[in-house]
């Protein structure tokens, strides 16, 4: 069962950033809040046992996290915020943890974000990122990764990358992406009343200020409908309280017939983008990623097994959002959550 923080978590974040979904016009006054304290600068602690620099590419913060001695891996990572909101110290710290586990270097774009850019100064300056990377490092080595609007990001930056016949990144770490705006997946509806953080009518005003007057179902805005065929092995982390979780569970049930081999970590009574908070039900997921990464399992990684569905390429078992939820969630009875 979710742990007693989650739940705290859970009511904090419904009689708060809920809010903030809640219409458009929320949304634009969350927006002019947040433009006057926000900061994309790494916490001061960080710089205490990383190396973290800083440089620009089209005129935007890139942050450098250098790897550990010997390590040729990189990972990008994207970070989420509706494509409206700055990076947060949320995003660093899991960053951070990321960094210290795996030794990777990581590369942190402070990308330009809406209303006062667009997809396309978006994408411009991130893809103006990875070509850098792939200047000084083999596609092979390179992983994406991103929460949210940044999962959205990792998936789109790859199918534009296809498209320009780009080396493409090894592997996709991809938290509670974005992967559907168009609203055609009537169980959307009903996941809204149980997200505590998200709603679809803020949602909707979020896209409409990045996405430079392309159709919600274009695949550049929801990479559901893109050529799925191009993404690498992938590993999408996803509550039953999400908004967004009945179209990651299409997402890996598409991929898969595609030939992609997903991995889904499905986690009752987790909310958007679980992983960033200090939880029990966020150490699990980390624990997820490094072992989806390195191959090596971790501690309590039977616990993690318990809630992971893997979708093989070469698997016919039938995949749809009612199965995947009643069969990861029959297996949550014997898993347990503490502080």
């Amino acid at each position: 069962m979710p742990s007693l923080k989650s739940h705290v978590v859970s009511f904090v974040l419904r009689h708060s950033r809920k809010k903030a979904f809640s219409s458009p016009e929320n949304l634009q006054r969350w927006i002019a809040a947040a433009r006057k304290t926000e900061s994309h600068q790494p916490p001061a602690s960080l710089h205490q046992h990383l190396d973290i620099q800083m440089h620009t590419v089209d005129g935007f913060p890139v942050y450098e996290i250098a790897p550990r001695a010997g390590e040729q891996k990189r990972m990008l990572y994207l970070h989420g915020g509706a494509y409206v909101f700055e990076i947060t110290p949320y995003h660093w710290h899991l960053i951070a943890d990321m960094a210290n586990r795996l030794g990777y270097g990581i590369t942190v774009p402070i990308y330009p974000i809406a209303p006062e850019h667009d997809f396309h100064a978006m994408f411009g300056m991130v893809g103006d990122v990875y070509r850098r990377m792939l200047d000084e490092t083999e596609a092979e080595d390179i992983v994406f990764m991103g929460d949210s609007a940044g999962g959205n990001m990792a998936v789109v930056l790859t199918m534009m990358a296809a498209e320009q016949a780009l080396p493409l990144p090894s592997r996709h770490v991809l938290i509670s992406p974005g992967l559907d705006m168009s609203l055609s997946n009537p169980e959307v509806f009903e996941a809204e009343r149980r997200d505590p953080w998200l709603g679809i009518s803020g949602g909707m005003e979020a896209v409409r200020l990045y996405s430079a007057g392309f159709d919600r179902s274009d695949w550049h805005i929801s990479p559901l409908y893109g050529d799925l065929s191009v993404l690498p092995k992938t590993l999408l982390l996803t509550g039953s309280h999400d908004l967004l979780s009945p179209d990651n569970l299409i997402f890996a049930q598409k991929a898969r017939a595609v030939g992609v081999e997903v991995e889904v970590v499905y986690e009752e009574g987790m909310f958007h983008v679980w992983p960033l908070i200090d939880m029990p039900e966020a150490r699990r997921a980390r624990d997820s990623i490094v072992t989806f990464l390195t191959g090596e399992k971790t501690f309590g990684q039977a616990e993690i097994e318990a809630i992971t569905w893997s979708v093989k390429a070469s698997s016919n078992e039938p995949f749809n959002t009612g199965l995947a939820s009643t069969k990861i969630a029959s297996t949550m009875s014997s898993s347990r959550s503490g502080w």
